[in-house]
């Protein structure tokens, strides 16, 4: 899966990550390859399926 990311440098000199099409999913890290790495493990977090703690609910996988 290919998704894109964009990466700031901030005003603390740590740089930020985030996905623009993943709603707040944010990183950072104190080099640039540190901030990619942690935001790879974040879309992996955010990308997670939920547990199945609800009753009568369904989880599926599309491709699009």
């Amino acid at each position: 899966m290919n998704i894109k990311v964009v990466v700031e440098k901030g005003e603390d000199g740590y740089f930020v990550a985030h996905v623009p099409a993943l709603k707040s999913c944010w990183s950072q890290g104190k080099t640039r390859e540190e901030a990619l790495q942690n935001i790879k493990e974040a879309i992996d977090l955010y990308l997670e399926p939920e547990p199945e703690e609800i009753e009568n609910r369904e989880v599926v996988e599309l491709t699009v």
